[in-house]
């Protein structure tokens, strides 16, 4: 199963629709978002690709009506932590990497955000991935095949 995962779009729509359209391109049967939409417009912007959504929040996210949209729209949501299995993998997902890692409950991969780089390294045992920033500088996401348990990274040209 592939899932492309992407945080800190920051509002950028435009890049949110390039990544969706490469999602669909790839059959990705998932989007995992780590945080930081910054704003409601990003948010309906990958809820009407209708592939499924797992998210969390970011620090950005102060808009009450992005976690209501969430919450009531999206495959899996939780505004801090969330955990769930997909593709039989656990997977853990936060936004910031500062998140105590022993609470995620041993994921077999965990997916943040925040720092607006990418990664991925183990860290106590744990597998992090950070896909970068959508809405930064160096535009990146990542896809995450869940038979392979392989993460690529891909750049957004500017």
């Amino acid at each position: 199963m592939k899932v492309v995962v992407i945080s800190d779009s920051h509002g950028h729509v435009a890049n949110l629709k390039h990544v969706l359209g490469f999602a669909k391109k790839i059959k990705a049967e998932a989007i995992i978002h780590c945080g930081d939409w910054d704003n409601l417009k990003a948010v309906e912007t990958v809820l009407e690709s209708k592939i499924p959504l797992y998210a969390v929040l970011g620090n950005a996210d102060v808009d009450p009506m992005i976690a209501q949209n969430l919450k009531l729209k999206c495959q899996n949501y939780n505004s801090n932590l969330l955990t769930f299995k997909l593709g039989g993998r656990k997977i853990g997902v936060v936004h910031s990497f500062d998140h105590p890692v022993s609470s995620i409950q041993s994921p077999s991969i965990y997916f943040c955000g925040h720092r607006h780089f990418k990664f991925d390294k183990q860290v106590g045992g744990v597998r992090v991935v950070a896909p970068g920033a959508l809405g930064g500088a160096r535009p990146s996401f990542a896809v995450y095949d869940t038979v392979t348990d392989k993460v690529e990274f891909f750049k957004l040209l500017p």
